[in-house]
């Protein structure tokens, strides 16, 4: 990217997403693995973007398909082997690209020795390394707390007679962190993988660490509104406004703690998965000041809301109460429908040049971007059958909920059997649908979406404003945006429209004295023009201009 002696290389920097398990497999067994994240790492870095993100690879049952850590330092078998880890970091440190990697520390696997120890008895060293709590006296559970994957947030153990909390999966048992030997724990975890190299790190569901010690009840909601993962009106999770059960204030401190041992490695960084009622203000309090998190994700446009008018309205939210800290965007990844399915104009019609739109404006806000798997094909959501599910979330909610399985099906690198992902039995299928998609054909199409998202990449990192610049709303409205972002060196004029018919904008008042000097954009992405103080944007199509200073 642009190059800014006063700016870390997080901040503005474009993160890939590799779900490992659907990303190359190198041996044949049907699962993608670490062997085939450093074959492909190549490919990943003639995008143009910063840094990897790997979901999980470790030790685990795979009831979560890695979200259930049963080791927090070694590699899962159908992974590889810490070597083809370190592997991985040599290659893709070759190549110019950072490593983060998830770390799950809300909770583990209902397999890890931790939890069988604390499972064991009432007065093991590790009894308190869970969050146990002694049944009402009628045998009920302690409390109103839901699993955001449906029912009861506890789970009956006959051995210790008490009920566990577990916010997910009832075999994903929630660490205490109210115990300071806990904290201890994961933070060693934390530190093994510092040494071994990796640049920083993604906190899967950051702001659940902590809980409320006195188990008060959630109070309801007067209304459930339809959101992203977890948050439907088919799911009772939706129905609760969780303020007792994360979000809890202790959460500072520890990230406090967590930030003293990352400055020890300088130049790593965190980014923090936020999901809450108040996103927004979590996003902002968790990375204020520069002593907790670098980066926040929200769910926030998760959403199937592809409104621009949401897009300014989420945006200003949280420069609004940001202060110093700093944003990371997403608009999709590993838990909810594919972007390219969930922002249509019109259900199932996929369109491209709309995609690439959204692509544009994504990599044009203020903020670090994190990019899933595929986006950079347009990959649609792939429509799967009940028996083709793995995901316990989707079993559980069939049919109205499929699962995140749609959105985790392997990568189609070639438009041939299983998309040249594998060699045996892939563990979720390729669709065939995903096949004309494939990244062979697109690199062979010039005005494919995967060249925009290859010159659009490589366009931002001419321009410093659109890495690190300030940003200013101008208009919004269902289709159309108009901001400008701005750094030391440039100011530029963006404006967009997606949707299919064509839209003039006036520009902004405070900027027709200024001169304004047209700026060549990817030919892959259509361009709008200027013209006597109106923006011309035809059908899906962005403006970029240079605004004197």
């Amino acid at each position: 990217m642009s190059e800014n002696q006063n700016s870390p290389w997080w901040r503005g920097c474009v993160i890939y997403q590799v779900y490992p398990r659907s990303f190359f497999d190198s041996n044949g067994d049907g699962i993608g693995d670490l062997p085939g994240l450093a074959a492909k790492i190549p490919y990943i870095a003639s995008l143009g973007v910063d840094a990897i993100w790997i979901s999980p690879f470790f030790t685990s049952p795979m009831k979560d398909f890695g979200y259930d850590v049963s080791d927090y330092c070694d590699v899962d078998p159908i992974f590889g082997t810490l070597s083809d880890f370190d592997n991985v970091i040599e290659i893709a440190h070759k190549h110019g690209l950072k490593i983060l990697i998830d770390q799950v520390l809300n909770h583990t696997s209902d397999q890890h020795p931790w939890f069988k120890e604390s499972s064991s008895s009432l007065d093991n060293p590790k009894s308190d390394w869970y969050v146990w709590v002694d049944p009402n006296p009628d045998g009920t559970i302690p409390n109103n707390w839901l699993s955001v994957f449906g029912g009861p947030a506890w789970q009956w153990h006959s051995r210790r007679r008490q009920y566990y909390l577990h916010n997910f999966l009832s075999s994903q048992p929630d660490l205490n962190f109210h115990n300071p030997e806990v904290i201890e724990a994961v933070l060693d975890a934390v530190r093994f993988w510092l040494d071994r190299g990796v640049d920083g790190f993604r906190f899967d569901t950051a702001n659940y660490f902590f809980h409320d010690i006195e188990l008060r009840n959630n109070a309801p909601k007067e209304e459930v509104e339809e959101g992203s993962i977890g948050v439907r009106a088919d799911n009772p999770y939706a129905y609760q406004f969780h303020e007792f059960d994360k979000s809890r204030p202790e959460n500072i401190p520890f990230l406090k703690q967590l930030r003293a041992l990352m400055d020890e490695y300088p130049q790593t960084t965190t980014v923090g998965e936020v999901g809450c009622d108040f996103a927004l203000e979590t996003m902002a309090k968790y990375t204020q000041g520069g002593d907790k998190l670098h980066m926040c994700y929200s769910f926030d446009l998760l959403t199937h809301d592809s409104s621009m008018k949401h897009i300014r309205t989420t945006m200003e939210e949280i420069e609004d109460g940001l202060g110093d800290g700093w944003p990371c965007w997403s608009i999709g990844n590993h838990d909810v429908e594919r972007v390219a399915s969930r922002w249509t104009e019109k259900e199932g019609l996929i369109n491209h040049e709309r995609s690439k739109i959204h692509m544009a404006m994504l990599l044009s806000m203020r903020g670090s971007v994190c990019l899933y798997q595929g986006e950079e094909l347009g990959l649609p959501e792939a429509e799967l059958t009940y028996d083709q599910l793995v995901d316990p979330f989707g079993i559980e909610f069939w049919p109205d909920f499929k699962g995140r399985d749609g959105c985790r099906t392997p990568m189609p690198w070639s438009n041939s059997d299983n998309g040249g992902f594998t060699d045996g039995k892939p563990w979720l299928p390729v669709v065939d649908s995903h096949l004309p998609y494939s990244a062979e054909l697109q690199e062979d199409d010039p005005n494919s979406i995967f060249h925009a998202y290859k010159a659009f990449l490589q366009f931002r990192k001419h321009h410093n404003a659109l890495v690190s610049g300030a940003i200013e709303f101008f208009h919004d409205d269902e289709h159309s945006l108009i901001f400008t972002r701005q750094s030391d060196d440039e100011k530029l004029l963006v404006a967009l429209n997606t949707s299919a018919e064509t839209t003039v904008l006036k520009l902004p008042k405070t900027l027709i004295k200024n001169k304004l000097e047209d700026i060549e954009i990817p030919k892959s992405i259509n361009k709008g023009t200027v013209k006597e103080g109106k923006i011309m944007l035809q059908a899906y199509s962005i403006y970029i201009g240079k605004v004197s200073i």
